[in-house]
């Protein structure tokens, strides 16, 4: 730029064609490579200094930086310590939730002794695996851990080892072998005594550390004694403070695991509160209640209601696990004074004491005067008729049938069962009945003599009709 304004004077002086010759525009191509200009060399524009056109073409990338950033991805998950020996440690651990717009480039291992604060790259180039070996290390030494993921827009925070990991072959990995019923929550009634036993492997001898929401156990209420293979944990009189979630970590050098032991002391619930009694009608009690203050840190399940009348003094129970907090007591006795009260229930028991109702529910005789109903008077009467009619049947010789058909009419009317038109009177044969307007006849391990024509027939005072049907008997 400081030779521009020299060159444009000497340029003034010595103008150049600004179209050079077509001849000259073929042959500087195809003998020579092209010259490459100079400040000197090129002829300044009339308008003025060649510095303005050089202005625009600088300002160029800025475009770039007014595109959002993309964001680098989340810290790599879970990692672990898988296995250590004499000089290696192996790590294992999860993806990321986030990756990015671009695509995860893969993983840097780091580590760095205890004590120091310089931190070293592993790896020199990243891979996709999610588990790597950390080799050539000193036996012995303590060494921090952490893994970051990184992609094209930069790298991740990193994932870091809450403990350094101590190089020294372990022979076997810590495990915790958690007791199936442990494995739901442990419940227990206040007072009760707490006595659990967790067996747990690893070689050599791995460190246990117990921890309730991430804070040391109170000692002076709960016992821990450690063995080679199993933790105790004992309470001698469990209360509703000890409840909660522990965890429970077995770790050799950095390598560990966790179980949770979730306990529930439980105790029974307060009475329930405002015992009202709602209305009395009839034979009936309306009661309503509202649930107790203090539920025994177990949900409530249903409340008892009882009643007592005045005569006995005795309670009973009306009603069993009612889960609303109103109800109805039904079928009581005319003249009796009733008295209602009614217990909480969770999975400890019922409550210690009951609410009672401050009224009393006296069933008095309703005093009812009878009108009867004005029904105009109807013609019922009907002569028989038969609604549904006997069907021929075939039956084997020493096996009972039986012969039905339907007959309607008002009065009542009688039945006549009649075999080859002869009335078929008191014979132990024969069971006949009607019930509901349904006609039937029973014939009792009939022979090949009990065939023939049956008609069942039906009479009152408006008339008569008869059915009839063939049986055979093979």
């Amino acid at each position: 730029p400081k030779e521009e304004p020299a060159s444009a004077p000497a340029a003034e002086e010595t103008p150049a064609p600004e179209h050079p010759p077509a001849e000259e525009q073929h042959t500087v191509p195809a003998d020579k490579p092209a010259p490459v200009p100079t400040a000197e060399a090129t002829p300044a524009p009339e308008e003025g200094p060649p510095a303005p056109p050089e202005e625009p073409q600088a300002p160029a990338p800025e475009p770039k930086p007014e595109k959002p950033k993309a964001e680098p991805p989340s810290s790599p998950l879970s990692l672990a310590v898988e296995e250590v020996s004499e000089n290696s440690v192996t790590l294992t651990w999860k993806a990321p939730e986030q990756t990015g717009r671009s695509s995860l480039d893969g993983y840097t291992v780091e580590i760095c002794k205890d004590g120091s604060t310089d931190w070293t790259t592993v790896n020199e180039e990243p891979f996709l695996s999610t588990r790597y070996t950390i080799r050539d290390l000193g036996s012995g030494d303590k060494i921090h851990v952490r893994v970051k993921a990184v992609s094209a827009s930069g790298a991740s925070v990193p994932a870091t080892l809450e403990q350094p990991v101590l190089v020294r072959e372990i022979l076997q990995l810590p495990r915790i072998r958690m007791p199936r019923h442990l494995r739901q929550t442990y419940v227990r009634r206040v007072g009760d005594a707490v006595n659990l036993m967790i067996p747990f492997q690893g070689k050599p001898q791995p460190k246990v550390i117990w921890t309730k929401g991430d804070q040391p156990l109170d000692t002076s209420r709960i016992n821990i004694r450690n063995t080679e293979k199993d933790t105790i944990f004992y309470i001698r009189e469990a209360q509703r403070s000890d409840s909660g979630k522990y965890e429970l970590a077995v770790r050799i050098n950095g390598a560990e695991d966790k179980a949770t032991l979730d306990i529930q002391v439980i105790e029974p619930p307060a009475p329930p509160q405002n015992l009202k009694l709602l209305d009395v009608w009839g034979f009936n009690v309306a009661l309503e209640w509202s649930p107790p203050v203090d539920n025994g840190n177990s949900e409530i399940k249903g409340y008892m209601v009882q009643k007592s009348d005045k005569k006995s003094g005795k309670w009973f129970t009306a009603l069993e696990r009612c889960t609303r907090t109103s109800c109805t007591i039904s079928d009581l006795i005319i003249g009796n004074t009733y008295s209602f009260r009614v217990f909480a229930e969770n999975a400890c028991g019922l409550s210690e004491k009951a609410a009672v109702a401050s009224g009393v529910a006296h069933i008095k005789k309703t005093k009812t005067a009878y009108q009867p109903e004005k029904i105009p008077q109807r013609d019922m009467m009907e002569p028989p008729k038969f609604t549904q009619p006997l069907t021929d049947r075939t039956t084997t010789r020493g096996y009972s049938t039986h012969l039905f058909c339907c007959v309607r009419g008002f009065p009542q009317p009688k039945i006549i069962w009649m075999k080859n038109q002869m009335e078929i009177r008191e014979d132990p044969k024969y069971i006949a009945m009607i019930e509901q307007g349904v006609c039937s006849l029973e014939i009792r391990k009939p022979s090949p003599f009990d065939g023939g024509i049956y008609t069942c027939k039906a009479v009152n005072p408006l008339g008569e009709a008869s059915v009839d049907c063939k049986l055979d008997v093979k």
